[in-house]
């Protein structure tokens, strides 16, 4: 699984929508695993259909990609977009970009409720590797126009607006 991993990084995702692998205790796969091995204790999947709907999901997602500078394009047009960002409350104090919400359970009301499933909507998080299953989320409740800001609010600040500090995430 590490490899499928590697290579399609998205996979776990994908294995849960399809299949509902992976996505709690009771389905979990431990990396080290073979993908023949997850596939024959559940249910003996067939692997070669199990890594075609990964390839697809991936192809899927790719499609979701915005770059920084294509997102400040959009987001100049009067009602062209919106930018979510999905960063934690501490990022978002820290610094956010002009315009953008900041995803709370409040502002998630008012998303759901009030804005036009039709305008594109961006989903910003700190280096694109979180944004996807937001923007999955979104599909789901009928956003047609559903866009990750790749390499997120890293990239705008070196793509688009240098002025936007960069910073580092430490660990625990």
């Amino acid at each position: 699984m590490k490899e499928v991993l590697e290579a399609f990084p998205w996979a776990q995702r994908a294995l849960f929508r399809h299949f509902h692998i992976g996505g709690c205790s009771s389905c979990a796969f431990d990396p080290g695993e073979t993908l023949e091995d997850l596939c024959q204790r559940n249910d003996g999947l067939n692997p070669t259909e199990v890594l075609d709907r990964i390839r697809e999901s991936h192809d899927e997602d790719a499609k979701l990609w915005i770059t920084a500078t294509d997102a400040a394009q959009a987001l100049k047009i009067e009602g062209g977009a919106h930018l979510v960002d999905i960063r934690t409350s501490e990022e978002w104090n820290a610094v956010h970009l002009e315009g953008s919400v900041h995803m709370s359970q409040s502002s998630m009301q008012t998303i759901l409720s009030k804005w036009s499933r039709e305008t594109l909507l961006i989903i910003v998080d700190h280096t694109g590797k979180t944004s996807l299953d937001a923007a999955t989320y979104f599909q789901g409740q009928g956003f047609k126009q559903v866009r990750c800001m790749e390499g997120g609010i890293d990239a705008w600040s070196q793509q688009v607006d240098r002025s936007i500090p960069r910073y580092r995430l430490e660990s625990a």
